[in-house]
């Protein structure tokens, strides 16, 4: 048999799948990336993560037998240790046993967590917070995303993940966010929030070089687009992206109340987008919020993983699990 020499990461989102293949250094070796099909039942489903990932197998010219271990990034409420994806709205699936079907398939070590979790241990193992004893990271996208690695393990609930950032309370009233109670986070100051008022903003003739770009359907207005109307001089965009990242950074400085972390990561396409004006727009109001004890603790950078984190970190956390495994026997 030959050895077991190479690690798999994929990353279950939304609207795509993504499996990578890597060598013992974390050299990628090949990729596939596929789009999801909505409600295709759990079988063909999880039928589909197999041929993926096959086919990222054979575009690095890696037999199946070579691979190690299997990381999964997905969304959704996961049971984390039967490795089951407990509802995954989007796919339209229930209880699908994700890390089961894998082990059985590939014979190796398979590790489920959640996609957040995952992209924030990119982070801490190659990335924007390299080797730090606490990282905390928020991902502002269509919702808000948020994880946490503490000591070299991504910190968890008992079952299933925690640091659900998107559902902090920010104000005392507010718009909804579908879940939860009103003013959360994500109601505030994700992407979608932010569109939604970008969208009023070029209806009422506020933001006219938006409004040229991509009209006044939020869909359109996405996270390079608003970039590029605040570069061409739409102020109104520019306060209500620096309003949304606020909010961001009163959050932030809770955290850093309760966890004292070292790194405080922001990824997501709108801080790929604007790095600069996001981060500054942030760190001010954790700055506000964060006791004064812990100012000179911290600090807040833009991810540097990209597109990657999620898939990366996944492939090094089933490292991470086999090694622990190693150690307890």
């Amino acid at each position: 048999m030959s050895e077991k020499d190479c690690w798999v990461g994929f990353d279950l989102g939304g609207t795509k799948m993504l499996a990578v293949v890597y060598d013992e250094k974390f050299k990628q070796l090949g990729r596939k990336r596929r789009r999801t099909k909505g409600h295709e039942g759990v079988k063909a489903g999880l039928d589909r993560i197999i041929e993926t990932i096959e086919l990222a197998l054979e575009e690095a010219e890696v037999a199946p037998d070579r691979v190690r271990g299997i990381g999964v990034g997905c969304p959704g409420p996961l049971d984390l240790d039967a490795g089951v994806i407990l509802e995954a709205p989007n796919l339209g699936w229930e209880n699908a046993p994700l890390k089961k079907t894998l082990e059985k398939h590939f014979g190796c070590i398979a590790a489920i967590a959640n996609d957040v979790d995952v992209g924030v241990y990119g982070e801490y193992r190659f990335g924007a917070g390299k080797k730090a004893r606490c990282v905390v990271g928020v991902f502002p996208g269509t919702g808000i995303g948020g994880g946490c690695v503490y000591q070299g393990n991504i910190f968890r609930g008992r079952m299933t993940s925690c640091m659900e950032v998107g559902f902090m309370k920010v104000m005392a009233d507010g718009p909804r966010a579908g879940l939860g109670p009103p003013g959360t986070l994500e109601a505030v100051a994700s992407r979608l929030a932010i569109s939604a008022q970008c969208a009023q903003a070029a209806f009422r003739g506020q933001a006219p070089n938006l409004r040229k770009a991509a009209g006044t359907d939020l869909s359109n207005i996405r996270s390079g687009i608003l970039a590029a109307a605040i570069e061409a001089g739409d102020k109104e965009v520019e306060r209500i992206v620096r309003d949304a990242a606020g909010y961001i950074g009163y959050a932030v400085g809770s955290l850093v109340n309760v966890l004292a972390p070292d790194v405080v990561v922001l990824g997501g396409g709108l801080v790929e987008a604007l790095p600069e004006l996001y981060v500054t727009a942030v760190r001010k109001k954790a700055l506000q919020t964060a006791l004064p004890s812990y100012h000179k603790t911290f600090e807040i950078v833009p991810a540097k993983l990209g597109d990657d984190t999620s898939v990366l970190g996944a492939a090094a956390w089933v490292e991470h699990v086999c090694e622990e495994d190693i150690k307890s026997i």
